[in-house]
């Protein structure tokens, strides 16, 4: 092949590609409840002031800020925190989140199915990345 055809290639190291998941996930699962907004059930539910049979309240849209504070806060932590601590977060919170977007997903339309699987395989991703997290 000629030189001019050949592309450098960089490795992309183990921090970076669990970064990039966790973006990843959360931009599905942000579009994935926008898009709940084109459903005449869910704004009426919104409406009547509960979701999922929870009151929309403060309380409620605390705990849900802080629910999504999380992996929005790991796509930083992901990049400094330690390699050993590093490893048990990116596992641990790939795991329970995985299992709350399944309960989530049990009963909803297709599209949401859809993107919470694909959620779902992203945290698979988090997990096998930490899970073989290079040792020297």
């Amino acid at each position: 092949m000629p030189d001019a055809f050949v592309y450098e290639d960089q490795p992309v190291s183990t921090r970076t590609k669990l970064s990039a998941l966790w973006i990843s996930m959360l931009f599905v699962f942000a579009y994935v409840d926008l898009f709940s907004l084109y459903r005449e059930d869910f704004r009426a539910d919104i409406e009547s002031g509960v979701i999922s049979g929870f009151t929309i309240g403060q309380t409620f849209l605390f705990l849900t800020t802080a629910y999504i504070a999380i992996p929005s806060l790991m796509v930083f932590a992901t990049l400094v925190l330690r390699p050993g601590l590093n490893r048990m977060l990116n596992i641990g919170l790939s795991g329970l989140y995985g299992l709350t977007i399944i309960g989530g997903a049990i009963g909803e339309w297709n599209y949401y199915i859809f993107g919470s699987a694909l959620e779902v395989l992203l945290l698979g991703l988090v997990g096998y990345y930490a899970w073989t997290w290079p040792r020297r």
